[in-house]
């Protein structure tokens, strides 16, 4: 049975202090969710929001992974780093990298391959633009992204349902 995850993508908002204050009010909201609870918060925020976890049911998760293990990517965080701070989740894909910073297929699995070499869990966003959602069926580009992202080579508790 799969495991339902609530997760939140801060995207590029909260500053340490403002990741600090949310994380004291939400705590004790979901101190007794069953649903895990994971924050994906900017990488500026990690650290802080780590230790404003502590001792609480909230898991911590990363926007995004490079696809490398090191090398000179200005910008990129690496699968090491990201569990170094103690990440446990990594969103792979989302649809604002794909359409501002040119992500595809094969780069979201080459992320997802190296999320899965370093224990992280891969949270894999699916779906399209609404130009997309015009031209085609929703659930021909989302399987689609599937096959492209590795979802037929990986275990099945990579995919969620979210149409």
């Amino acid at each position: 049975m799969r495991k339902p995850i609530i997760a939140g993508n801060w995207k590029m908002n909260k500053t340490a202090a403002e990741a600090e204050a949310l994380i004291a009010e939400l705590k004790p909201l979901v101190a007794k969710s069953k649903p895990e609870v994971v924050i994906c918060v900017p990488y500026t925020d990690l650290w802080v929001a780590k230790n404003a976890i502590a001792g609480s049911k909230i898991k911590l998760g990363a926007e995004n992974v490079a696809w490398a293990d090191s090398g000179a990517f200005t910008g990129e965080i690496s699968a090491a780093m990201l569990k170094e701070i103690g990440v446990e989740y990594v969103i792979i894909g989302h649809s604002e990298r794909r359409t501002y910073f040119g992500e595809t297929d094969e780069t979201v699995n080459m992320r997802l391959k190296q999320a899965l070499k370093n224990g992280l869990k891969p949270i894999v966003c699916v779906g399209e633009t609404l130009t997309e959602r015009r031209l085609r069926t929703r659930l021909g580009n989302r399987h689609g992204q599937h096959r492209d992202c590795g979802r037929r080579k990986q275990n099945d508790r990579l995919y969620q349902k979210s149409y």
